[in-house]
């Protein structure tokens, strides 16, 4: 579930949005009246969805957005003549007055964005390093000279005893060299 903070210069505001998200099932992280509460909140989070109005005490959204984090999200909620200078492809808006659904449905999209990118940011593979890279082409060599095997059995058995142990191919490749050293 997405970290969810709302900051409006009106505390009444910015409660009265937690409690209808709240009441359609999202979990609302942080309740601000200021960008730099929001601030301080996001430094616990990798990740969050900002909603906010157009001005603040201390900023207004745009100078807000630019202190996000990278994987956070932003919504600003304010009168049509506010959003038309909000015009960035990286903040979404919702003009006021709005309806809940409108509001609900729109968090509801933002946080299957977020967790879109969580989902591909996981599956993109780490990268490894040339030390790594090194053991494992040894540990394949000593595979394929000590046991006869290819090098594709070989790179099947590492990948096969990482995953058994719980390792990465690298360490696992190691502690094979490390094993049939002796």
């Amino acid at each position: 579930m997405a970290n969810i903070i709302v900051v409006f210069p009106k505390i009444e505001n910015a409660k009265s949005i937690r409690n209808v998200l709240v009441r359609n099932g999202f979990s609302v992280t942080a309740v601000c009246t200021t960008g730099a509460q929001a601030l301080s909140q996001l430094e616990d989070y990798n990740e969050a969805i900002v909603i906010s109005g157009y001005r603040l005490v201390d900023m207004v959204c745009l100078e807000l957005k630019d202190c996000l984090n990278e994987g956070s999200q932003m919504l600003v909620i304010a009168s049509p003549n506010f959003l038309g200078e909000v015009d960035r492809d990286d903040i979404v808006c919702l003009s006021m007055p709005f309806k809940v659904n409108e509001l609900v449905s729109t968090v509801g999209m933002m946080c299957q964005s977020l967790e879109r990118v969580r989902r591909r940011r996981r599956q993109k593979p780490r990268q490894r390093d040339g030390e790594d890279r090194e053991a494992i082409r040894q540990a394949k060599e000593l595979l394929m000279t000590r046991n006869r095997m290819t090098e594709e059995e070989a790179h099947r058995y590492l990948q096969k005893s990482s995953m058994d142990s719980g390792n990465n191919m690298a360490e696992t490749a190691r502690m094979v060299l490390t094993a049939m050293r002796y």
